[in-house]
């Protein structure tokens, strides 16, 4: 038999892209692990995992068949339910290869509520939701705009999906966290945001770096054409807007609070990056550098308005990098496409296009995540009780504690050094650190 070996090249980087993808889940998971407390971190992990398995899942029984399948009105596919009739479809390479790479795609999708609203979710209630992000409300907006319905009929650019993915995964995060409530703690009497520090720093850096690295794979895979001309541009786009978003939300933080603030700073790396990702095929270099700086800078404001205006908690700062900064990096095609932007002498046609599209997005998105938690809401309930969030979630919920044995045989340690000293003043001021580590470790 004659091998095709563009198909069969193609196809190969197309694998080693889901692979990459299918990475940014741990990226995912130590983002929100590290920006949450020790006492969630169980909890954090489920829920990152979990989403993994049901998206794919998913993808296999409805996901694919409602986004590429046959066009029903523009609106959704409805053929394919199960693959059923996979092979007969030309994506370019083979189906079962275009099929892997988007369903690691779907899973990204879903995985993006669960750092805004970690720390108070029931994990029943999420679960639920993630069934329906990731089977119908993500896969009909992904027909809308990949699968052959109106936006792309319309003209709606959106290359890898700062619509499609991360802005479907953002406005759901915020309409789940806005139903749930904030944290305990999170803000004082009047109203001031209390911040709530995450347990790991270098945990949070670590999971950047690996989404970054994992972007490679999400943009470039995107092509779905190893040959294709604008791959070099592509990824250079991809590591530029990183760059770009994580330098200016770091300075820009800095002329504004007086430090360089190191959570907005790895927020603004993925604030740039998805920024890029859908215009990363008609950007150049200069545009995406312009644009991730631009998704680094509105992601700083973001923060702020979220917390200090709509008083919405989002515990890892989901909503502005991927609803906010997708929405930034949708508009900026209008603006920044070499062939149509704005800037380019395109005129408004493509900008508008790019604005009804988003819009349509969000609204969809809102109106059935509302409600879908509403059902919820009635069913099973979305917040844990008050004890449980004190508490931790890790136990209650899984009946595991992620540092357990570490912190508290460091804490039988110190006690035990606390003991051995025989000057009062000594003890005292030693105990009381005791008690604070131990607090800090409830």
């Amino acid at each position: 038999m004659e091998v095709d070996y563009g198909v069969f090249l193609s196809t190969v980087w197309v694998l080693i892209a889901a692979f990459l993808v299918f990475l940014m889940h741990a990226g995912f998971a130590m983002v929100e692990s590290g920006f949450a407390r020790t006492k969630n971190v169980v909890n954090i992990l489920m829920k990152n995992v979990a989403t993994v398995a049901i998206g794919t899942i998913t993808f296999l029984i409805v996901g694919f068949a409602f986004m590429f399948g046959a066009d029903t009105s523009g609106f959704i596919g409805l053929s394919g339910f199960f693959l059923s009739g996979i092979e007969d479809m030309d994506f370019g390479i083979p189906s079962m290869a275009f099929w892997v790479f988007q369903a690691m795609f779907a899973a990204t999708c879903a995985t993006i509520v669960s750092g805004a609203i970690a720390e108070r979710v029931k994990f029943s209630a999420y679960l639920i939701f993630t069934v329906v992000i990731a089977s119908f409300i993500y896969p009909a907006v992904g027909h809308w705009v990949w699968g052959g319905g109106w936006l792309s009929e319309l003209g709606f650019h959106d290359f890898a999906g700062s619509t499609v993915v991360h802005s479907v995964g953002g406005w759901a995060a915020l309409i789940f966290a806005a139903l749930l409530g904030p944290r305990i703690g999170k803000y004082g009497a009047d109203g001031k945001v209390q911040p709530i520090f995450g347990h790991s720093l270098p945990l949070g850096a670590l999971g950047v770096l690996l989404l970054w690295f994992g972007w490679f794979g999400f943009n470039g895979g995107s092509t779905l054409d190893a040959f294709a001309e604008s791959l070099p541009t592509v990824i250079a786009v991809t590591a530029l807007g990183g760059a770009a978003g994580g330098a200016a939300a770091m300075l820009f933080s800095w002329l504004r609070h007086g430090h360089a603030d190191a959570s907005l700073t790895l927020n603004g790396i993925l604030a740039g990056l998805v920024g890029i990702t859908a215009g990363a095929d008609v950007f150049s270099p200069m545009g995406g550098l312009v644009t991730g700086a631009l998704a680094g800078i509105i992601l700083v404001l973001a923060v702020e308005f979220l917390d200090n205006v709509l008083k919405v908690d989002d515990a890892v700062g989901a909503i502005p990098v991927h609803g906010i900064c997708g929405l930034v990096g949708t508009l900026a095609v209008g603006l920044f496409a070499v062939d149509g932007g704005l800037f380019y002498g395109g005129g408004t046609s493509l900008l508008l296009t790019q604005l009804i599209g988003a819009a349509a997005v969000f609204a969809w998105t809102v109106a059935l995540s509302f409600v879908t938690l509403m059902v919820i809401k009635a069913l099973v309930g979305l917040r844990v009780s008050t004890s449980v969030e004190v508490e931790g979630l890790d136990m209650a919920e899984h009946g595991a504690i992620a540092y357990g044995d570490f912190m508290l045989h460091s804490l039988s340690d110190f006690r035990r050094s606390v003991n051995t000293h025989s000057a009062t003043s000594r003890a005292n001021g030693s105990r009381k650190l005791a008690g604070e580590l131990e607090e800090v470790v409830s």
